[in-house]
C-alpha cells in the first residue's frame, strides 16, 4: 500500500519525518515540469513547500529532490522548493497544503515515494502516445 492514512501522515510528521506527494504536470514560461508538495518537521512546528522541477522524462530517475528547478530564480537550491508556511501543528500543514496546491487527502506517501509517483507518471505518459 502506497498512501497514507491520515492518521499515518500524521504519525509520520509526529515522529519528526516527512510526507510528501506528486501532483503532476506543470509549465513555468514554456517549460515541461512536474510539480510536487512536501511537509515536514521544521523548528517547533512543520513547513509546508511546493516544488515545480524540470520533469527529466525517465522513469527510472525517482529522487525527486535531485531534479533541477523549473525555474531557477525561484528556486535557490535543486529540491528546495518554495516554502508556502511554517504551521504549529501536523494537521493544519496538512491542511494547507491540500488547500494551497490542491493535494488530495488521499494521496499522501513518506518521504521519497513520491519519486515513484513520478516513474507511473512518465510510464503513463508513455503508454498514451504510443500507436
Amino acid at each position: 500500500m502506497r498512501y497514507l492514512t491520515r492518521a499515518f501522515a500524521l504519525g509520520a510528521l509526529g515522529r519528526s519525518k516527512a510526507v510528501e506527494q506528486f501532483l503532476g504536470p506543470v509549465s513555468v514560461a514554456g517549460s515541461p515540469g512536474v510539480r510536487w508538495v512536501s511537509v515536514w518537521p521544521w523548528q517547533q512546528g512543520y513547513s509546508v513547500s511546493v516544488h515545480d522541477v524540470q520533469d527529466l522524462d525517465d522513469e527510472r530517475y525517482r529522487d525527486l529532490l535531485t531534479f533541477p528547478p523549473l525555474d531557477p530564480e525561484d528556486d535557490d537550491e535543486t529540491g528546495s522548493g518554495r516554502v508556502l508556511a511554517h504551521v504549529a501543528s501536523a494537521a493544519e500543514a496538512l491542511e494547507l497544503a491540500e488547500h494551497a496546491t490542491g493535494a488530495s487527502p488521499h494521496r499522501w506517501v513518506n518521504q521519497g515515494v513520491a519519486g515513484d509517483e513520478y516513474a507511473d507518471f512518465v510510464l503513463t505518459r508513455r503508454s498514451q502516445h504510443q500507436p
